[in-house]
């Protein structure tokens, strides 16, 4: 069902067609009574049918509010445009909102990519851009899209793990909301298109891996951060260590065997990787 515009005529114009009419049944009436004469009738009750079907006819649009007009089944058109209008009278109109409207779901239990059992909600921001669909296509447009939009969610979290352990470079749901919330925002476009509703944003708001697996997962996360953190001070350390031996034999301060270098790379890579500080020992003799 596609929307159409609706006939209408200013509101005031049509008040004064309605007093119009309305003084001339009252003086048709009267007409009648004096003479008697049912010409004089037939003209009253025409002119009183006509006045009644104008009162009916009148409506009133509030900003960002459409109204969708049905004559006998059927469909007329819609009124966007705010204000007080005269339109065809007798008709069935449905009030449908143009305002932004923001939706929170419900906490979801779904299983990411890997399996892994999470908690997931979004919050979802649309608008009505299609009155007639709204009304016509769906049953309840509301319930279409809150329904739709769990569907959606559930979809999306589906197709990305929850979070990253081997490629930085995957998109996961923890480390690329952006992307999620795009790929999101498609989704739900697509679904909810038939419906007449254009989605402006949609994005998580909440994600958590479930209580059941939960501290297991912490732990793993915990893991990952010291292994990194680990690797760094290990590479830094690589650094320091061929750097102290580099310039002690450009400058000749000391001629280092073979041997010694991997005594002195030992001492220097405890010292500067162990996490608690290291005793010194001061060699009073020969180093040999």
């Amino acid at each position: 069902m596609k929307e159409k515009e609706m006939f209408k005529i200013n509101g005031f114009l049509g008040v004064i067609l309605l007093l119009l009419f309305g003084a001339m049944t009252v003086f048709n009436i009267r007409q009648f009574i004096l003479s008697e004469n049912f010409l004089m009738l037939i003209v009253s009750l025409v002119s009183l049918i006509i006045t009644v079907l104008l009162i009916s006819a009148f409506t009133v649009i509030q900003p960002n509010q459409a109204k969708v007009f049905t004559l006998f089944g059927s469909y007329l058109g819609v009124i966007k445009e705010e204000g007080f209008w005269l339109s065809v009278p007798l008709t069935v109109r449905k009030n449908v909102s143009l305002r932004v409207i923001n939706f929170n779901s419900d906490k979801l239990k779904v299983n990411d990519l890997e399996g892994n059992p999470i908690e997931i909600a979004a919050v979802v921001v649309y608008k009505v851009f299609d009155s007639a669909k709204a009304v016509f296509d769906v049953e309840d447009y509301k319930e279409f899209v809150h329904t739709q939009s769990e569907t959606g969610l559930r979809h999306i979290a589906s197709q990305y793990p929850y979070d990253n352990f081997n490629n930085d470079y995957e998109i996961s749901l923890r480390q690329h909301s952006d992307e999620v919330a795009d790929e999101l925002t498609k989704d739900l476009q697509h679904r909810l298109q038939l419906a007449g509703v254009e989605i402006i944003e949609a994005r998580i708001m909440h994600l958590a891996y479930s209580s059941e697996i939960a501290h297991a997962m912490l732990q793993r996360q915990q893991a990952k951060a010291v292994l990194a953190a680990r690797k760094v001070i290990v590479e830094g350390a690589v650094t320091m260590v061929k750097s102290a031996i580099d310039q002690l034999s450009t400058e000749g301060i000391v001629e280092l065997d073979e041997e010694k270098k991997a005594q002195m790379v030992n001492n220097l890579m405890v010292a500067l990787v162990s996490e608690k500080g290291s005793q010194p020992i001061i060699n009073t003799g020969s180093i040999y």
